[in-house]
């Protein structure tokens, strides 16, 4: 379907494939493009879905459990967004070849990855407003590159999954700020939701940019546009002073202030831990793998449903 290495005429379509992302142009479904571009998008994007459709399930759980109608009709439309935002990002990924089942498999059989933010637990409500803030705040700054993609259709779909990300973000800070003004127990447990989140929202971002084995491609093609580092260092310089103006401690002795750079320095990052989430180990992997699993096989009659209905159109 797409031009390999040995068609003879590859050299030359790929260096037209090259100057069209140096010229800013988008590419497009129909368009020609390396099979390794491909199967990164595909990885990416399906990816992305996954860590969607995986995301709700954290938030999902403190639905029937939030303090006042307000709060639960807020955390309702989120989780409704998260959904909605895997549909666009898997009909993303369809455009380059991949199928809804082939994607759903993948996940389902651990051959897939997803955040490895959602294999932690949310033990407090206050974890609502630390996975809005910090968790959301910093997917926003990894989807904003993302929006200036050179794939076509995954840039447009983050064009409209950041509008929405954004009020996510504003609502986390929103209860943060409040509960941090509170009482002593509510700032407390808005603490203890900062101390919990902050080490594995850095992880967020993927290993160092020295470890990461995609990025100098990802970059080269256009998909990236920062990477790993830039975008961790500018979470951790937006989020240290705001968080320091609530009265709220980052949970990094090794945090320091670079004049001469202007950057907030962390300590080193915990990649044993982030490398035992990502294999399949973390506090709640097999428990959002099972869920997702049992929402699949519950919604087969669905699916069953419509592919009778679609036969009996033909």
């Amino acid at each position: 379907m797409y031009g390999q290495e040995t068609d003879p005429d590859y050299p030359t379509k790929l260096a037209e494939f090259e100057a069209r992302i140096a010229r800013g142009e988008k590419i497009e479904p129909g368009d020609w493009m390396p099979e390794r571009y491909r199967k990164q998008l595909v990885r990416m994007i399906s990816q992305h879905a996954h860590s969607e459709v995986v995301g709700m399930l954290p938030e999902g759980a403190w639905i029937t459990r939030a303090p006042n109608l307000r709060r639960k009709q807020v955390l309702l439309a989120k989780v409704q967004d998260e959904a909605g935002h895997g549909q666009y990002l898997y009909h993303a990924a369809e455009t380059l070849g991949a199928t809804r089942e082939e994607m759903l498999q993948a996940l389902l059989t651990g051959q897939a990855k997803y955040s490895s933010i959602f294999n932690y637990p949310t033990v407090t409500w206050s974890d609502m407003g630390a996975i809005g803030w910090l968790v959301d705040g910093a997917a926003i700054m990894n989807q904003t590159m993302l929006a200036q993609c050179s794939y076509g259709p995954y840039s447009r779909a983050m064009v409209r999954i950041c509008a929405e990300e954004g009020f996510h973000k504003k609502q986390g800070q929103e209860m943060i700020i409040q509960y941090a003004q509170g009482t002593p127990e509510q700032k407390a447990m808005a603490q203890d939701s900062i101390n919990r989140f902050w080490w594995p929202t850095l992880m967020m971002f993927g290993p160092h940019d020295s470890a990461s084995t995609n990025s100098d491609e990802l970059t080269r093609w256009g998909i990236k546009t920062k990477s790993n580092d830039q975008l961790r260092q500018e979470f951790v310089n937006e989020l240290v002073p705001l968080l320091h103006a609530l009265g709220l401690e980052v949970p990094d002795p090794d945090l320091r202030y670079d004049e001469e750079s202007g950057n907030w320095i962390s300590g080193e990052i915990n990649w044993n831990e982030f490398w035992q989430v990502v294999k399949g180990n973390g506090p709640m992997n097999a428990a959002r793998l099972q869920a997702r699993q049992e929402a699949h096989d519950n919604g087969r009659w669905v699916r069953e449903a419509l592919a009778a209905y679609a036969e009996r159109d033909v």
